[in-house]
């Protein structure tokens, strides 16, 4: 089945899944920003690793958009990744799409953008922001931190709009960098697999722990990846 088929096959279902991730992102960061939170209550902690949570649905959103899978409409499917990026601190969509590619085109090799052969993961951690992380992120993130300070509480704005960002990356780069494609692995895509635990692969990281899956199967989005672990179990 083409590219083609596969994303028509998926609409309007891809774009419905990426909006509702979108907006959950946004409705929950308004009320962050807004709420007058207390550091006893256990639900601020809670509503950390939840916009944490969410931040990852974002960049996991324009990851199915660099695939093409979120809709068969190419400019509406590359806006939704474009958006998703912009959203999740200023990321830029179109540095992210070939640098993923060529992460897909030589996995674990020395052209791999994502990879680093010491196995170290600070080293790992630090050498995959850099790959991403640019100086007018960095500068954009300053200048909107500063404005909306001028109208919401500073402390909010750290712990919801700033932190869940930073432990995002931490998220993103453990299950779907750092444990997929450490160590040795002799299959063809060199990624490894986390076990048939579909609860736990949605939580720690939008089914992208069932690595293998994907690489064996780039062109199915992140809410089927637990089809693929099922038929390849």
């Amino acid at each position: 089945m083409s590219k083609a088929h596969i994303a028509k096959d998926l609409d309007p279902k891809g774009i419905i899944i990426a909006f509702t991730v979108i907006l959950s992102w946004a409705i929950s960061l308004l009320f962050l920003l807004q709420w007058n939170f207390s550091w006893d209550n256990p639900l601020t902690y809670l509503a950390i690793l939840i916009q944490m949570h969410l931040y990852t649905g974002l960049f996991i959103t324009a990851h199915d958009a660099m695939h093409g899978i979120v809709s068969s409409n190419k400019k509406l499917n590359h806006f939704i990744g474009w958006f998703s990026a912009l959203l999740f601190s200023y990321n830029f969509y179109w540095k992210l799409y070939p640098k993923h590619h060529e992460h897909h085109r030589y996995v674990a090799t020395d052209k791999d953008p994502d990879y680093h052969a010491s196995g170290n993961f600070i080293l790992w951690y630090f050498s995959f922001i850099k790959q991403y992380v640019t100086i007018w992120q960095i500068l954009l993130m300053a200048v909107t931190f500063n404005i909306l300070k001028l109208f919401l509480p500073t402390e909010n704005l750290i712990l919801f709009w700033m932190l869940p960002a930073v432990l995002s990356t931490f998220q993103l780069f453990y299950f779907g960098t750092y444990l997929p494609h450490k160590g040795e692995s002799d299959n063809k895509h060199h990624s490894k697999s986390q076990n048939k635990n579909h609860i736990w692969a949605f939580l720690s990281c939008y089914f992208f722990g069932y690595h293998y899956e994907h690489h064996d199967s780039p062109g199915t989005p992140w809410w089927r990846l637990w089809r693929i672990k099922e038929q390849q179990a």
